[in-house]
């Protein structure tokens, strides 16, 4: 019995669906057209995890991940999450955790599922490895959500200090044919914006050397928490 799934399904809540199908652009034409929700809010979903996910193996994540509803696939990438991030000591655990979250990336197609996983798996396993998956795949993943994961993980070294992937892999996406992808460009710019946190000189410095090459919308994103005065000065040069 996948007692994940059960428990999921059993919180549907049809009243919830149309509004989460707007939220997520599922219409004609928009980024996430064709997927379909049960109607579960997040943290709903995250208490399911809470309580399913220590009986929850790698055959009942493949069911889940496989849906067609949008948040069995959440419940199963934020089970995963849990199974890597408690597998502190087995490595070969987490390395499993990994492969799974690469090998279903095609699965992986909106930016909350990018962004409330990636960072805590791909991130996490990679502080202390060679990152080039990373910037593999910012420049070279197939879907913008691959992509996304390439910026949206270095959170995880932002986290701790480490500050040079983020930039890095923000001039990757400088270097994209333009228009970029408006999803990427706030990832990129939120991703830059968490960097200044940490190093605001040196968030301005770079700012100053690229503001003629970066899309508005990622400027917008990167400059947010600075001064009012220094911000609109920016933009009006920009």
């Amino acid at each position: 019995m996948n007692r994940l799934l059960s428990e999921m399904l059993s919180c549907a809540d049809p009243a919830q669906v149309a509004g989460l199908s707007r939220f997520f652009k599922t219409a004609p034409g928009q980024y996430g057209y064709g997927d379909r929700f049960l109607g579960i809010k997040v943290p709903v979903t995250r208490d399911v995890v809470k309580n399913c996910w220590k009986e929850t193996g790698f055959d009942e994540l493949e069911e889940c991940i496989q849906s067609e509803y949008h948040e069995l696939r959440l419940a199963a990438l934020l089970t995963l999450v849990q199974i890597f991030t408690h597998a502190r000591k087995d490595a070969e655990l987490q390395k499993r955790c990994v492969d799974f979250y690469l090998e279903h990336t095609d699965r992986i197609n909106n930016w909350d599922l990018v962004d409330l996983s990636c960072y805590e798996i791909l991130g996490r396993w990679l502080l202390d490895r060679d990152r080039s998956l990373l910037y593999d795949l910012a420049r070279n993943g197939k879907t913008i959500w691959e992509q996304r994961m390439g910026i949206v993980s270095t959170m995880q070294m932002i986290r701790h200090g480490e500050l040079d992937d983020t930039y890095a892999i923000a001039e990757i996406f400088l270097e994209k044919p333009q228009p970029l992808h408006d999803l990427l460009q706030k990832a990129v710019g939120w991703l830059l914006r968490d960097a200044g946190k940490r190093d605001m000189d040196r968030l301005r410095i770079w700012i100053d050397s690229n503001v003629a090459r970066m899309p508005r919308t990622m400027l917008r994103y990167a400059i947010e928490k600075f001064p009012e005065d220094e911000r609109q000065a920016i933009l009006s040069n920009g």
